[in-house]
């Protein structure tokens, strides 16, 4: 047996000798690997971007008393109509209050589960907002701002004010950034709040947010639970939203159903609430992964033609080192020896094409009314990117090589001879 210092000479002699062809494998190699870390860095980090816009305001459980008709009818209390069709007309909704019923005994229990990272009361009411002449309707909520801000990232959307304003002042309010563009409001000016029933409340402007979707923005206002609760006139335990965060989304749904059977509350997980954007998540990812994998494979059917043109122009070489003493397995290694150089040299350059990329890509600006807390564009320097990218050059390489190098293994160098 041959051994590999001389084998990897023999091999680099190849290289250089067909300096063009080598430098034309790698760049293949090269550009497919550098193409697959730009794309799949850029497209995951765009996918995260929007997934964190929904899922970052979106609670894993989302827990209230829902409104609805009454599942028996009186019509249904008398036995005499028990096997015969009933028809009901202008059916109403049950004379429940869309309050939550011991929501802070439900609270505490829901907080000392250990699936649980947090569970947070809320109370939407809808409300007018005047200012001078202006009045315009819209919706309020009380809220906790620094548990809003631990589970679900309130702070990345407020572009005025921080969450510590608003949960100093009880007097305060938080008013979405197109609502204060239609009002001609700004911080530290007041707004009159106006209840359904006609009450009137004065509360001071501590900030703006921005969620990112325009009809939010223009009607959504957030306060202090407790000065939400005083401007409806009810006591502390009123609430009609409890948001839970869990640890593991996926037990999201079972967890619902559990809550809704437990308490008699609806109880929504965060995949049915948000089933169609998942779906447009999962197509997207598998759009980005197909022509992630398609450059790949362009490339090593590239190195695959240009190894296999190289065994047939090195034939004479190939006659020579059998004819010398190379057995046909020491041919075979020579050139998968240079299939596996070419993988490794435009493996390399192409991890640092497409990281270097990536990097412009991410230092590149990017501002949007619709996304003020993002300035540049969403790139996922996913580690595991990079692993892939090196292992698939190898590997590619190695099939690409492997063929060729099998051929040569075969070749007999008398028939070789007498063909020249």
């Amino acid at each position: 047996m041959i051994s590999w210092k001389v084998i990897l000479n023999i091999a680099k002699t190849h290289l250089l000798t067909k300096f063009k062809q080598t430098a034309t494998a790698t760049l293949g190699v090269t550009f497919g690997i550098g193409a697959y870390i730009t794309l799949v860095c850029f497209m995951t980090g765009l996918n995260k971007m929007l997934d964190d816009l929904i899922l970052d305001q979106t609670p894993h459980i989302h827990i209230y008393s829902e409104i609805e008709p009454s599942k028996q009818q009186p019509v249904d209390l008398y036995d005499e109509f028990n096997n015969t069709f009933n028809v009901v007309h202008s059916i109403k909704p049950k004379q429940i209050q869309r309050k939550i019923h011991n929501a802070l005994p439900i609270l505490n229990y829901l907080n000392e589960k250990d699936n649980v990272r947090g569970a947070i009361p809320q109370l939407n009411t809808q409300i007018f907002y005047i200012a001078g002449t202006i009045e315009l309707g819209g919706n309020l909520t009380g809220i906790n701002p620094i548990e809003e801000s631990r589970l679900f990232n309130f702070q990345n959307y407020i572009i005025e004010g921080t969450p510590q304003d608003l949960y100093r002042n009880d007097n305060g309010i938080l008013l979405g950034r197109g609502l204060a563009q239609n009002m001609s409001l700004k911080v530290g000016d007041r707004v009159q709040i106006s209840t359904i029933e006609g009450n009137i409340f004065p509360l001071k402007i501590v900030g703006f947010f921005q969620s990112g979707i325009a009809d939010i923005d223009n009607i959504q206002s957030f306060a202090n639970l407790k000065t939400v609760q005083r401007i409806m006139g009810e006591p502390e335990t009123y609430v009609t939203d409890i948001n839970v965060k869990l640890h593991d989304m996926s037990e999201a749904f079972n967890m619902s159903k559990q809550v809704e059977k437990q308490f008699g509350l609806k109880a929504v997980d965060v995949e049915t609430a948000n089933a169609q954007f998942q779906t447009g998540t999962t197509i997207r990812n598998m759009i980005t992964y197909s022509v992630s994998i398609t450059l790949l494979i362009v490339a090593g059917f590239g190195i695959y033609n240009i190894l296999n043109m190289l065994i047939y122009e090195k034939m004479n070489d190939i006659a020579i080192l059998k004819a010398t003493g190379f057995s046909g397995r020491d041919v075979q290694r020579i050139f998968m020896s240079q299939a596996l150089i070419i993988g490794v040299v435009g493996g390399i350059l192409g991890l640092l094409i497409g990281l270097s990329l990536a990097n412009l890509i991410n230092n590149l600006p990017f501002e949007t009314e619709a996304l003020p807390t993002v300035k540049t564009f969403p790139v996922n320097f996913n580690p595991w990117f990079f692993i892939i990218g090196i292992t698939f050059a190898l590997i590619s390489t190695f099939v690409a090589g492997y063929l060729p190098s099998r051929r040569a293994k075969r070749m007999d160098p008398v028939k070789i001879i007498r063909g020249q």
